[in-house]
């Protein structure tokens, strides 16, 4: 068992930068893939950013060279550095976890494990 809570969503211009965080709890030693999604107003829920086992990371063509995901292994935190920010952003953003996997993938319905989501907003 795995519980995620995001933090860091807020407000932002284009252009601007946030950070979102996302804390573990409870099974923090199985090896695992760690993903950022975002779910915008009438669209399905989108891959934005994994980070598999191994410490490789891997992006959704929209936010590469924007965002970066990373880990802190002794605080058992995900971020999500995203710069450049844009207008198409805008979206509840959610952290998710599966343990112990065969690959990393991109499809939401992998992920076992959800945070309750932060909202990031654009403004133009």
């Amino acid at each position: 068992q795995v519980q995620l809570v995001e933090s860091g969503g807020g407000s932002a211009q284009a252009g601007g930068a946030l950070t979102l965080s996302c804390a573990a709890s409870g099974d923090t030693y199985s090896r695992r893939c760690m993903a950022w999604f975002r779910q915008a107003p009438g669209k399905e829920r989108e891959g934005v950013a994994i980070l598999d086992p191994d410490g490789n990371t891997y992006y959704a063509e929209s936010v590469k060279g924007r965002f970066t995901i990373s880990k802190d292994s002794a605080q058992h935190t995900l971020a999500l550095q995203m710069n450049s920010l844009k207008p198409e952003d805008t979206a509840m953003y959610y952290c998710a976890a599966d343990l112990s996997p065969v690959y990393c993938y991109w499809s939401a319905m992998r992920y076992k494990y959800w945070g309750q989501g932060t909202q990031v907003t654009v403004s133009s």
